[in-house]
């Protein structure tokens, strides 16, 4: 029994690797990509496409291995993006210009949209009780990628030079491989697979048109809009503002993400337990956009960084939770194929925010660009009042997953 507990904890904590690794693809850029476009000569707009283009790919990739993950299985589908995402980081850290910059974008976030079938796996390996503490383990993940990305973006490139937060992921990548090639198993019973063939992007439609899944189909796709634009505006307005740059960067953006890590980590469960998770949804995104909406009276660091805790308070509740609802309501047979669509939702969401508030902050500054993402971010609270109630067997008492 406890051999079998240890090799579950092992394999869960091989698939929040692989999660953290594809965390640190999008996040080690950010602290980083005012100095290249500088040094490119680009400008609001050039770097929130080379935060957008990593979602883009993700949208396609996501639905893609979803549906491919209930097909053919996880462990084939996972253990193929880790060696991608080697070669992303690889061509990243040798870039020279931002054509290349921007190629390594690309194969990162193709790679990236293996999140689809990491969820899956997870949702395979517990049970409807225990999935939203699952999903918490993998938010857990994405808060610590978002820690290590910026920090290693910035720290590393101030201290060692632009090639080394690259190599670095590419060689962590390549660690990710290993381990899970000895460690992970497949998760994906047989009775449980998928013959349904296509790229997975009928499943956003059905998840649309489905009146449960309605809502957080909804959410998926207008939460990272919001989120990613704040994202992408953040580091101009601070660099104008307060002079950051790539070290102070990275210092803010890991306390952003070591908060969120925390939340999610160890906070959710207990207060999934109490209070469910659709309340946590609902009072979470209403939480981003009001810390969202103050950033520019933010006029001191101080502030930005007390605004910035609200801000990874609040998100820390809406990624699991919206996470463990979809996994829930989907069948056994389309896990990964649901979550491939929810995944590809908030992909293109995370696409298109760069690239419009990037646009609103060269346009119109940054108050402006702001306060719009702020809107959005209410358009996707009114969506969670709209949640229906989550199964009783979902608020039961879970276990805790030592991973």
């Amino acid at each position: 029994m406890e051999k079998s507990a240890a090799g579950s904890r092992a394999r869960l904590g091989v698939i929040a690797l692989t999660v953290l690794i594809d965390l640190i693809g999008f996040g080690i850029v950010i602290p980083i990509l005012p100095g290249y476009a500088v040094r490119f000569g680009a400008h609001g707009f050039e770097f929130g496409a080379l935060l957008g283009v990593y979602s883009l790919m993700q949208f396609f990739a996501s639905a893609l291995f979803g549906r491919l993950s209930d097909r053919i299985g996880r462990r084939p589908v996972l253990l193929s993006t880790m060696l991608l995402n080697a070669g992303g980081y690889l061509l990243f850290a040798l870039a020279g210009s931002y054509r290349m910059l921007f190629l390594s974008r690309v194969i990162a976030g193709f790679a990236g949209g293996n999140i689809s079938a990491a969820q899956a796996y997870v949702a395979d390996s517990t049970s409807p009780a225990e999935r939203s503490r699952g999903m918490g383990m993998i938010g857990a993940a994405f808060g610590i990628g978002f820690v290590i990305g910026p920090a290693l973006g910035g720290l590393a490139a101030h201290y060692i030079g632009p090639a080394a937060p690259g190599l670095v992921a590419a060689g962590l990548s390549l660690a990710n491989f290993v381990s899970a090639w000895t460690i992970l198993p497949e998760s994906l019973r047989a009775e449980h697979r998928s013959e349904r063939r296509g790229l997975g992007f009928a499943a956003i439609a059905r998840g649309l048109a489905d009146p449960t899944l309605r809502p957080l189909m909804l959410l998926w796709g207008i939460f990272p809009f919001a989120f990613a634009g704040y994202t992408a505006a953040l580091p101009l307005h601070a660099l104008a503002l307060f002079g950051w740059h790539d070290k102070e960067l990275g210092l803010f953006f890991a306390v952003f993400g070591l908060t969120g890590a925390l939340v999610q980590g160890v906070l959710f469960g207990r207060l999934a337990r109490r209070f469910g998770e659709r309340l946590l949804v609902i009072a979470g995104t209403a939480g981003v956009a009001v810390a969202i909406g103050a950033v520019p009276l933010a006029h001191s660091s101080l502030l930005l960084y007390g605004w910035t805790v609200v801000l990874a308070l609040s998100q820390g509740l809406v990624s699991p939770g919206a996470s463990g609802l979809v996994s829930v309501y989907a069948s056994p047979s389309e896990q990964g194929t649901t979550l491939g669509a929810a995944q590809a939702l908030g992909a293109f969401g995370r696409c298109l925010g760069p690239f419009a508030i990037g646009k609103s902050y060269d346009a119109l500054g940054a108050r402006a660009a702001f306060l719009a993402a702020a809107g959005v971010m209410i358009i996707a609270w009114l969506a969670t009042l709209q949640l229906r109630q989550e199964p009783v067997h979902s608020k039961q008492d879970l276990p805790r997953l030592d991973v």
